[in-house]
């Protein structure tokens, strides 16, 4: 970001505008009537983390571009910071009331299906004795309360911590005071009965503050949050002459609670009198204060789920869906054996994730693996079985190398704890890059039969973690394409000698091809169009912000080529602008599975080409991060693949289209009512059903085969 001269801003948008009505488009998943109460409530809770994460890191980051003595314009609008910053603090304002008004609403409700949140008031004499005897017995002698005046200067407020604030009066002096409220103890207490009824932690210390501060007249009080600046890079920060990086990345994480405020938040029904004194105290302005009537964090919302009854989940939860442990490959055959013959696609989560770790158990216990390599972003909690087959394999004698980027922002910790536990393993552990953060999704098998080398690649669109993949729609791409496991022998190779500047026949990989192939890729389609040839463009992904990237796009349209883009999150440029992108269609989808895959097409169908990737078309994917592109040889998961995107497409109950002004409007039900990923659900499990049905009739064949032999 940096002045901006003779850009073409027309079809272009900013890119945290983008992301609030992305984010808008969350919130109005908890909406839909069709969605069962309970994940209504959770898309809440999805939209309130979405949005603590964007003040976090995307306004913080804007703070800091705002205290700059240059001139910053973003090159999407020629917005700059402050006037970005303007335009959030007015857009997250209306979001605030609308998240109000959507929560009690489905509160509403599921207190009718037997789930209510309650408040102190709202409790009989029994109940309120009960909690009474709670907080005096269990809550009080945890509590930290302070009072602010010259002897007791006012406290540092954690990021993302709740605080009780309180205006307190004595003996004609008002002043403040403040209680934390203690993370060790559960954040809800349920109430006995049939029903399931519980109250926040934070109100019961609300209601009982005045015991606390029992020498003074309390005022006003409030439940508070403070929101600061996270965007630490430890790129960003003095290294020390032979630091240990792993000890940098910790030192780093400690100050991401101590930056400046960018927001804060008070529940309260209406005006505050404490609103004022906190705003002087944390040197914030007024429009950087939001005031709701739903609890401040929402986190606990996840967890109701453990306490739903069997009707209950049958009422207020989707229908129960697990991944099929099915693929292509026979279960009673090595999947090592058929990836040799044959290119193998998992689709998270339709599939199940063990598939993937079946490849990987084979390897660490095949006799003619010599290494094992691979790429670490986002790996899960202490359970991961992927690192146990890992630390099995260095202990069988393997050579393993994981490439563990430390900052995958808010997994940091458990990346540190990881990559000790493996390197204790005897697991060569490599840290990534200064600048760049290793973003790719790749894992190398390297085995040696008969003195010859085979490479089995994978390369997936999403992380190695268990748990997303449960969640996340992503594709993972299992060959034995020894070009392409050259490409990753190669890829490994620079990584261990720190070198960006590698050459690759096969793969795309940034910072060093990949943005420059795919924008050759859309001047061929270009060429193609003006010489009168059949040509298209599809593109699959999370965000889409840059700027030569979607310049391109335009050039494209303009000359007569479809562009079609299915886009969850940030699309920076505009369909439909007259002269300029009216080729262009703009589809989101925001349904029960966070659409996390990147697919990118070239040509019309029969001569596509076809990548997936780790990559965004973010300017930070593109040349600030270590990503991969992979094609896609195998014809028939080519199909495949396109077959879904086309299924994408048609969605006309969770896809919505991108206009011309940056809303998203509902698609037209002109046809049967389709959503995708129910689609893909039931596709999945028919084939899963089909297959193990083949596999009994042939064992069942083989078994008779034998009785007459």
């Amino acid at each position: 970001m940096g002045k901006v001269k003779n850009l073409d801003t027309s079809y272009t948008q900013n890119r945290e505008l983008a992301w609030l009505k992305f984010n808008e488009r969350v919130l109005e998943e908890a909406t839909d009537e069709d969605v069962p109460l309970y994940e209504r409530l959770k898309f809440v809770a999805i939209f309130t983390s979405n949005l603590n994460e964007f003040f976090m890191i995307r306004v913080g980051s804007l703070f800091d571009l705002s205290l700059l003595k240059k001139e910053n314009q973003d090159n999407k609008s020629l917005l700059t910071p402050e006037e970005q910053l303007e335009k959030i603090f007015t857009a997250t304002a209306k979001l605030y009331k609308k998240r109000d008004v959507v929560f009690a609403a489905i509160e509403e409700k599921l207190c009718h299906a037997g789930l209510e949140r309650v408040k102190i008031e709202q409790l009989d004499s029994n109940e309120e004795n009960c909690m009474e005897k709670y907080f005096d017995n269990t809550v009080a002698p945890l509590l930290s309360p302070q009072i602010i005046d010259f002897q007791h200067p006012f406290p540092h407020l954690a990021n993302q911590v709740l605080h009780i604030a309180i205006l307190l009066k004595h003996s004609k002096k008002v002043t403040l005071g403040m209680i934390a409220v203690p993370e060790t103890l559960p954040k809800m207490i349920f109430l006995p009965g049939k029903s399931i009824r519980y109250i926040l932690l934070e109100e019961i210390i609300l209601a009982y503050v005045n015991k606390v501060f029992d020498m003074y007249s309390i005022i006003d009080k409030s439940i508070i949050c403070v929101t600061r600046n996270a965007d630490i890079s430890p790129d960003d920060e003095d290294v020390e002459d032979g630091e240990d990086y792993l000890h940098h990345v910790k030192k780093t994480l400690k100050k991401r609670l101590r930056l400046a405020p960018v927001r804060l938040e008070m529940e309260t029904n209406g005006d505050s009198l404490i609103a004022d004194h906190l705003r002087k105290r944390l040197k914030i302005e007024q429009k950087q204060i939001y005031k709701t009537k739903a609890p401040i964090r929402l986190a606990y919302i996840f967890s109701l789920a453990e306490m739903l009854g069997y009707k209950q989940q049958q009422q207020l939860q989707y229908e129960n869906f697990k991944p099929v442990s099915v693929c292509e490959v026979d279960e009673n055959k090595r999947m090592m054996d058929h990836v040799l013959e044959q290119d193998v696609l998992l689709t998270y989560p339709y599939q199940n994730f063990d598939l993937f770790l079946r490849l990987i158990k084979e390897a660490a216990y095949d006799e003619k693996v010599v290494s094992i390599k691979i790429t670490i972003y986002r790996m899960g909690n202490h359970k991961a079985k992927l690192m146990n087959y890992l630390i099995v394999a260095a202990e069988m004698g393997k050579e393993v190398t994981v490439i563990m980027e430390l900052r995958a922002r808010f997994d940091e910790q458990n990346n540190i704890n990881w990559a000790e536990n493996l390197s204790e393993a005897g697991c060569n552990i490599i840290y990534g890059f200064e600048r760049y953060k290793v973003h790719s999704k790749i894992c190398l098998i390297t085995r040696c039969e008969q003195d010859q080398v085979q490479y089995i690649t994978q390369i997936g669109t999403g992380n190695y973690n268990a748990q997303t993949a449960a969640v996340y729609t992503d594709l993972s791409l299992i060959t034995a394409n020894q070009e392409i496991g050259r490409d990753a022998a190669i890829f490994f190779k620079n990584m261990g000698i720190a070198n960006l500047e590698g050459q690759y026949d096969t793969l795309l990989v940034a910072p060093v091809n990949l943005k420059e192939r795919i924008l050759e890729s859309i001047k061929k389609e270009i060429r193609k169009a003006k010489a009168g040839k059949r040509s298209g463009i599809l593109l699959k992904m999370n965000s889409l912000t840059d700027r030569q990237i979607i310049d391109e796009l335009a050039l494209a349209a303009q000359a007569g080529v479809k562009v079609t883009l299915i886009i969850r999150g940030i699309c920076c440029l505009l369909p439909n602008i007259k002269g300029k992108t009216e080729n262009i269609t703009v589809i989101s989808i925001v349904g029960r599975f966070l659409e996390h895959s990147r697919i990118f097409c070239f040509g019309a169908e029969s001569q596509m080409n076809m990548f997936i990737s780790s990559a965004d078309l973010m300017t930070r994917n593109t040349e600030k991060r270590v990503e991969i592109a992979c094609p896609i040889l195998d014809i028939e998961i080519k199909r495949k693949v396109y077959a879904s995107l086309k299924i994408m497409l048609a969605d006309n109950v969770k896809g919505r289209q991108l206009q011309s002004n940056g809303n998203y409007s509902k698609r037209l039900q002109t046809a049967k009512k389709l959503d995708s990923q129910q689609y893909f659900i039931k596709e999945f499990a028919e084939i899963a059903n089909e297959e193990l049905s083949l596999r009994a009739q042939q064992n069942q064949t083989a078994a008779s085969w034998q009785v007459v032999n």
